[in-house]
């Protein structure tokens, strides 16, 4: 009976933690769909200035992780969580009154920082809430959670779009804004998670000198590079080197968004030990480099429809190796740090996102598009290369402990 009656206390915090992935996400998905063009349209920057902009932003939040996680474990990760969605808030409104490149440089290091500090934050939030096998688990369902809130918010950004007007834009960037004082508000409602102790001697940013978390997170960012691969690298493929239909872009989306909502939480209660996260990441290594191939593939012959199934075929093995990856890698993200450094940890090892956002599109474009079907089997290979070297690494860390 006493095990009945605290089974929803423990539950809570995993609820919240969803509540606020799904207004966060709703509102990102409203402005990653219409962001670029009110950009270009409105505040009057060109495509080269944007990219360059978030390139910058991204790369300047990739650094701040590390030290706003580390604030998050000394000053308390609750506090710090509602902080950051409050921030983020203001730096989406910061974007309206942009007009000029340097103004929109600023605002995108603000907006990155916040985005990666606060994803950093949530994770630690997790890691001192959820128990240990639990975690993962509960980690999936953020993800279901967000993927589900970015599709709804993928809709009404292209409502937006329809519009195409500035007042159009604006409701967007406003409701982007308003979501994530919704998520601050839900992020209050978690109870108070433990601060570190801050021993006298201990460095000051242990996990820069821990290299075999270093290679095991630079392992995760390689692996990564399947974020833009769908956002950036298969819309481009399909337009310029297949003969499916332009509408097979939107369809790989919803399909990558409906499989992940449904099947994430049931791949991450796969796991059980660290060394099967390790095994599950090595898998889908091998699970995306099959991906790449079929990706390759489709653009050999004319005809539409063979063309629509082939990307079929490898939007489903993709996915598959996307869940694999994502719920080993948090599973590897959550163990081998320390239990007091969570924060900075967590904030280190996404760095991988960042990472992946930053250079990935670039990278992806010009290896793929411009390689075509070698290019395709050279990434491939490296998503092989990287899923196999996380069983050493992993070990080599676990070792270190």
């Amino acid at each position: 009976m006493t095990a009945l009656l605290e089974r929803p206390k423990t539950r809570r915090p995993g609820r919240l933690l969803a509540a606020a992935q799904l207004a966060g996400s709703l509102g990102d998905g409203a402005f990653l769909t219409c962001s670029v063009l009110f950009f270009t349209r409105i505040a009057g920057l060109t495509p080269a200035q944007v990219g360059l902009g978030l390139t910058v932003g991204w790369a300047v939040g990739s650094v701040a992780g590390v030290p706003l996680g580390r604030l998050a474990d000394r000053h308390g990760a609750r506090g710090a969580a509602v902080l950051l969605a409050l921030a983020t808030g203001v730096s989406i409104l910061a974007f309206l009154v942009v007009r000029s490149p340097m103004m929109f440089v600023l605002a995108a290091c603000l907006y990155g920082s916040c985005q990666t500090g606060l994803a950093a934050v949530r994770q630690a939030l997790l890691a001192a809430l959820a128990d240990p096998e639990r975690r993962t688990r509960i980690r999936a369902h953020l993800q279901s959670a967000g993927n589900a809130g970015l599709a709804v918010g993928a809709g009404l950004g292209g409502l937006a779009l329809s519009a195409d007007t500035a007042s159009a834009y604006l409701t967007v960037f406003v409701l982007d804004a308003a979501a994530f004082v919704v998520t601050a508000a839900l992020l209050h409602k978690l109870p108070a998670a433990p601060r570190s102790s801050g021993r006298p001697g201990a460095p000051k940013s242990a996990v820069l000198r821990d290299r075999p978390y270093a290679l095991v997170t630079l392992l995760n960012a390689i692996l990564l590079l399947r974020m833009p691969l769908l956002s950036v690298a298969i819309p481009l493929w399909i337009v310029e080197h297949t003969a499916a239909p332009g509408w097979t872009v939107s369809a790989l989306f919803v399909l990558n968004t409906v499989v992940v909502v449904v099947l994430q939480v049931r791949v991450a209660g796969r796991l059980t030990t660290l060394a099967s996260a390790a095994r599950m990441v090595r898998r889908s290594g091998v699970v995306l480099l099959a991906s790449c191939v079929a990706f390759a593939l489709s653009a050999l012959g004319t005809s539409p429809a063979v063309a629509f199934a082939v990307l079929v075929a490898g939007a489903l093995v993709q996915v598959l190796g996307e869940m694999l990856q994502s719920a080993g890698s948090w599973e590897i993200g959550f163990a081998l740090a320390p239990a007091d450094k969570q924060g900075e940890y967590q904030g280190f090892f996404g760095t991988g996102t960042s990472v992946a956002r930053a250079v990935g599109p670039v990278l992806l474009s010009t290896l793929v598009v411009g390689g075509g079907f070698a290019g395709w089997l050279v990434l491939g290979a490296v998503f092989a290369a990287a899923g196999w070297a996380m069983g050493p690494a992993v070990r080599w860390a676990a070792a270190s402990r």
